[in-house]
């Protein structure tokens, strides 16, 4: 029997030629609308990325446990290139950095659980050009 769907609700509103918000349960975040750009909100492509990376992070939280996978910190790095015509992110690279002790077959571990059951990444990659790495964080010295 198959798990019934989860769904989502998010509403969006212009508050000026400068900017708009968006609300989802109880959190609200500014968007950057403003044809000019803004440096205190995120473009609707810099969203994109930002749920990328947030699926990313909550696909590691959900899968540590499972896995006992020990970890200190984890950071994830998403970087796209845009075309012009038609407008569309052409290729997305991540770098997901995680400071941890296990070894380098649990790290691939991991990135496979990231890659192959976000649903953020799921619904990204079959459109765009969409590759990346996990890596060890070095120690700062």
């Amino acid at each position: 029997m198959a798990s019934p769907s989860l769904s989502f609700l998010v509403t969006a509103r212009r508050i000026d030629s400068h900017g708009s918000e968006a609300q989802c349960k109880d959190a609200t975040i500014t968007l950057d609308t403003d044809l000019a750009g803004r440096r205190d909100a995120f473009n609707p492509a810099e969203l994109l990325l930002g749920a990328l990376a947030a699926c990313m992070l909550k696909g590691i939280e959900r899968v540590t446990p499972m896995l006992h996978f020990e970890l200190r910190g984890v950071s994830v790095r998403v970087e796209a290139v845009r075309q012009d015509v038609p407008p569309r992110l052409e290729s997305i690279r991540y770098e997901i950095t995680v400071d941890s002790d296990e070894s380098d077959q649990r790290l691939a571990l991991l990135h496979t659980n990231v890659q192959k059951y976000g649903t953020v990444f799921n619904t990204v990659s079959p459109g765009t050009e969409l590759s990346g790495t996990l890596v060890r964080a070095t120690a700062v010295r």
